[in-house]
């Protein structure tokens, strides 16, 4: 039919993307300024001084000293969250999901300022965590925020936080593609233009911006890898294998961490400095272990790393990265993630076919990427943008659904969706077309409709309400069968309805649907307005009945779902000759 679309969007859309437009250049400035203040307080707490020069706390002479740095820092974050906001505490992604699905998508100014201060203060003082957990939720936070300065849906907000996260995202490591499909896998729960097209907006014009701010190019440069063959893509699924395996053992640990200090008898408050301590003495043996580590990945990446050297810098990484988010402090996951999955693959290059030490290395990262965050199109496409290494997707695509697929089998929840089921929440994370959006009502509705005359004397209802047929309402036609109203047994008033006719009771303010609607849209209808039933007319002469919609007959497309689903056929049979 003519007025049945491939999507459902309106002119709602072109002031959403117009938003989304300001959000990705505001989320651009926040990433820089985030940046900015990493390296701020990295020589402040380093090197004592101040400048936004970047520098390593690997290239400190603080000696024993360096242990302290990172309790100081879990101090000052210990008392953020407890006088400021406790949702400065953790990576930012769970609080950015709990906001989108709990809380209509509302973000506070406070969290907005709180969340990428404790973050820079964390990272600065040696804390081994990446920027773009922050920075997405702080971008979120400042998408959400211009949401509520202006009138507009709970769904809208959520469209311009996630637009916000996305751009940070992008902003951050110039991988605007990644950002979007982040965005859907992860926060958007639903692929619709009038999502996509607002959050592709928003990753655009940060990438767009991030030279003039960050610089350019990828983050990570290296060669193209040549073809690896037959043997390689089967070394590529083992990879993938180990990548599901470190994924594992990265989110048990994290959250073995939590439930640890979660024992400890005194205020969480002082639990960021106890991580800290541990961060210090880790850092005090592997000082590249420390802060966010951007530079060690590029040196795995290019194969300049031993196995020697990398087996204990990744060990100390996971064990001070693992205590220190489950002490509640503030910091990314994603560099650390890409840190230990990196150095994996340097321990598996020399065992793995190809020649190239700096093959294994890029697959592993992000087999475990996509392990831990559950996005293996994302961890894919995050890959390739950060090399620009097209010649390694099919390996990628191996590695990376290997490790996805190990820990869907073996892990109920996520790095992410386990924290927000600690506070009462479940996510389910398989998307699918709404049974209710892909049905029309013309496939469900009764086309036989049994009406009532306007004209029929009232006391003659009981065989209509009180018989065999139990409907609660009829559709009301005059003389010429005309539709003029619905008649429901609540519009019958107790008592004598002697002399009365139907159309002394019948509701005369129709709610209607077509037949080319959705079950969604009638559903809607239905619900908004507290009814049960609908009369369904042509569009070309609203008083044509065509058809009488229920709320029975919307668990129809349910019925047919669990046939599809439940009902197992053999569909070919071969007869004996």
């Amino acid at each position: 039919m003519k007025e049945n679309g491939d999507f459902s969007v309106n002119s709602r859309l072109l002031w959403i993307s117009t938003l989304a437009l300001l959000i990705g250049a505001a989320a651009s400035v926040v990433a820089l300024a985030l940046v900015k203040l990493i390296r701020v307080f990295t020589n402040l707490f380093f090197f004592q001084k101040f400048s936004t020069d970047f520098v390593s706390p690997a290239d400190s002479h603080l000696g024993w000293w360096i242990v302290l740095v990172p309790v100081a820092g879990g101090l000052i974050v210990g008392f953020m969250a407890r006088f400021g906001s406790d949702k400065i505490r953790g990576h930012g992604i769970p609080e950015a999901l709990e906001a989108i699905l709990f809380g209509k998508s509302q973000m506070s100014l406070k969290l907005a300022i709180l969340k990428p201060v404790s973050a820079a203060i964390a990272i600065g003082s040696g804390g081994p965590f990446g920027a773009e957990g922050p920075i997405i939720m702080t971008g979120g936070a400042f998408g959400s925020l211009l949401a509520q300065l202006v009138r507009l849906t709970a769904v809208e907000r959520k469209i311009l936080l996630v637009a916000g996260a996305c751009a940070g995202m992008a902003a951050i490591f110039d991988t605007p593609l990644a950002a979007v499909l982040l965005g859907v896998e992860l926060l958007l729960f639903e692929w619709k233009p009038r999502s996509l097209i607002p959050v592709v907006i928003a990753s655009s014009i940060a990438a767009i911006l991030r030279p003039f701010l960050l610089g350019d190019g990828p983050l990570f440069p290296m060669p193209g890898h040549p073809s690896i063959g037959p043997l390689g893509l089967f070394f590529a699924l083992m990879a993938g294998l180990l990548g599901g395996l470190l994924s594992t053992f990265l989110t048990t640990a994290v959250y073995a961490c939590d439930d640890f200090f979660a024992k400890l008898p005194f205020h969480w408050m002082w639990f960021p400095a106890i991580g800290g301590l541990i961060v210090g003495i880790g850092g005090y043996y592997e000082p590249r272990a420390m802060g966010v580590g951007y530079d060690v990945i590029a040196d795995f990446l290019k194969g300049t790393f031993s196995p020697s050297q990398a087996l204990p810098l990744v060990a100390v990484k996971a064990l001070i990265w693992s205590i220190s988010l489950g002490s509640g402090t503030s910091g990314g996951v994603l560099a650390p993630i890409l840190i230990c999955g990196a150095g994996v693959g340097v321990l598996e290059a020399p065992f793995f076919p190809g020649g190239d030490a700096a093959l294994w290395p890029l697959l592993s990262m992000a087999a475990t990427l996509s392990g831990v965050y559950r996005v293996p199109f994302t961890a894919i496409v995050f890959a390739l943008e950060l090399t620009r290494d097209i010649n390694s997707l099919l390996p990628l695509l191996i590695a990376c659904m290997t490790s996805f697929i190990f820990t869907v089998f073996v892990l109920k929840r996520s790095i992410l969706t386990e924290k927000i089921a600690r506070r009462g929440y479940h996510i389910l994370q398989e998307y699918t077309v709404d049974l209710l959006e892909k049905t029309h009502v013309q496939d469900v509705m009764t086309r036989k409709v049994e009406t009532i005359s306007f004209s029929l004397a009232a006391d003659k209802l009981d065989p209509y309400f009180r018989g065999q047929s139990k409907h609660q309402g009829y559709p009301v036609v005059d003389d010429k069968g005309g539709l003029v109203g619905v008649l429901t047994l609540s519009d019958l008033p107790p008592g004598k309805l002697a002399g009365k006719k139907v159309a002394d009771f019948m509701s005369r303010k129709l709610l209607v649907s077509h037949s080319h609607d959705t079950c969604r849209t009638a559903a809607t209808r239905m619900a908004r307005h507290r009814i049960g039933r609908l009369p369904v007319v042509s569009p070309k002469d609203p008083r044509r009945l065509v058809g009488f919609l229920t709320r029975s007959d919307l668990i129809k497309p349910n019925l047919r779902h669990f046939e599809e689903e439940e009902v197992r056929e053999k569909m070919i049979h071969f007869k004996p000759l």
